[in-house]
């Protein structure tokens, strides 16, 4: 028990001797006041004297204050107004009415002054958990990062319950986001309860059926479809952070809670997709200046070079490796402004009956002098179907898939070009003995992402098209 329970304690105790002592004095006043009056007018209304020192105890104090006050009444008005006086005897049945009526005046206002000093105490409850919840959320709202509202919550859930907390998600190692007081270290028992309860969704700690011997229990933060977060609260002492009658203000404070971290986290969401968008629409601006600007010098520099093959140069290696490189640059440039137009709307696709056999023959014709001294093998079924696809855009896919096994296959590597038609679609697939990607493949399609550092060299690397296939006639 720690000082403030001690303190909280000893001020209860103080209160329940004050309130017996009070109505026992408003008992003895009345009788004061009945033996100043008995002389004077007789005993008949000494009774009704006492009437409003019972009540008074009864409505201030409660149940105990008002039936002490109305024993007291009774057996101060028969030892003190009733024959024989100054004896605990009651001869007379007016007497034993006048002390049952004075307990039970007692016991029913007792009843009802502790029937609406509950509700009071209710309304005055609900009055306060709405206003701790309006004041957490208000804080809240002040708030824009993850890491600001963690550090928030816990500073006003350790002001609301006196303990310390902090705030941890991700699965299935758990990340501090915030605490208060800050220095908290998690045991290893600590870090499992938090996994479990951000896995399962209940609360697992001390105190809890589950991962008992943690100093913390962890409640679960729910958003509307799944489990955000997870708060911790623990006692310096070991004791139970939170009582039941708690847990209505804790759940409440939590919902808040969850509301403000998915604000959080759409705004850093919404953020980081005006910064793509911006960079696409740079990057699209950029590519397409880039690409007019080059392509001018470009078709002199191959212009250039069809006329020295016209004059027969003399050395025709180098001849020949200038309209390579040259072509390749042109393919570059035009994949760069076809992508920059595709980006931005301008590209409609004009789809028409294709024969893949032509296509991939087109694809090789035009990487001739990259292949030179390569293994290809291109096994293409005499019944392929005809593929519904844009020519051109196809031509450059089936370029892209073949120049990317070309240079990282090794010098040497076999290129294989298989297709077969399945269920009314048509598998054209690109293999080569290349590297291979990591495990982090995700992001391997993305404009622009080189994949480096696997190890994997015996690895097949397939790339595949899938195109819906249609009857030749």
């Amino acid at each position: 028990m720690t000082n403030a329970d001690v303190r909280q304690s000893q001020s209860s105790i103080t209160i329940h001797i004050q309130s017996y002592a009070g109505g026992i004095a408003m008992v003895a006043v009345s009788t004061l006041l009945g033996l100043w009056i008995a002389p004077r007018w007789g005993t008949a209304a000494v009774d009704m004297v006492y009437l409003p020192a019972v009540l008074a105890s009864a409505a201030l104090w409660g149940l105990g204050p008002g039936l002490i006050a109305g024993v007291a009444a009774a057996l101060a008005y028969n030892f003190f107004f009733t024959e024989p006086t100054h004896t605990f005897r009651m001869d007379r049945v007016a007497d034993v009415v006048t002390v049952v009526v004075l307990l039970i005046v007692a016991l029913v206002t007792s009843k009802l002054a502790a029937g609406i000093r509950e509700q009071a105490r209710l309304a005055a409850v609900h009055a306060d958990r709405n206003a701790t919840i309006a004041g957490f959320a208000g804080r809240l709202l002040s708030t824009s990062s993850e890491a600001e509202i963690a550090e928030s919550a816990c500073r006003e859930l350790h002001r609301v319950f006196r303990c310390n907390a902090m705030i941890v998600s991700g699965v299935p190692q758990p990340k501090l986001l915030g605490a208060f007081p800050t220095g908290n270290r998690l045991t290893p028992s600590d870090i499992a309860a938090a996994a479990l309860t951000l896995e399962s969704g209940e609360p697992a700690g001390r105190g809890t059926s589950r991962i008992q011997p943690a100093e913390w229990v962890f409640y679960p933060i729910r958003s509307s479809s799944s489990i955000i977060a997870a708060v911790g609260l623990a006692r310096d002492d070991g004791a139970r952070p939170i009582d039941e009658d708690q847990l209505l203000l804790l759940g409440s404070l939590l919902d808040q809670l969850a509301l403000a971290l998915e604000r959080a986290r759409a705004e850093a969401d919404r953020r980081e997709v005006g910064a793509l968008r911006e960079r696409d629409r740079l990057r699209s601006a950029l590519l397409s200046s880039v690409g007019h600007d080059l392509r001018t010098p470009l078709t002199a520099i191959i212009g250039a070079a069809a006329e020295l093959r016209r004059a027969k140069a003399k050395d025709a290696g180098l001849l020949a490796t200038i309209e390579s490189e040259a072509g390749k640059l042109e393919r570059y440039i035009s994949n760069l402004l076809d992508m920059a137009r595709i980006e931005a709307g301008a590209v409609k696709l004009k789809t028409e009956c294709v024969d893949l056999v032509d296509a991939v023959a087109a694809a090789l014709r035009d990487l001739r002098p990259g292949l030179l001294g390569r293994d290809v093998d291109v096994e293409l079924p005499a019944d392929l179907p005809l593929v519904r696809a844009d020519p051109q855009l196809l031509h450059h896919c089936l370029i892209n898939l073949i120049d990317n096994a070309a240079r990282y296959s090794g010098e040497e590597g076999p290129i294989r070009i298989v297709a077969e038609a399945m269920r009314g679609e048509v598998r054209l697939t690109v293999e080569d003995q290349g590297p291979g990607l990591p495990v982090e493949r995700e992001r391997a399609l993305d404009a622009f992402v080189r994949i480096e550092g696997s190890d994997r060299k015996a690895d097949m690397m397939r790339g595949n098209l899938w195109l819906a296939g249609v009857d030749a006639d």
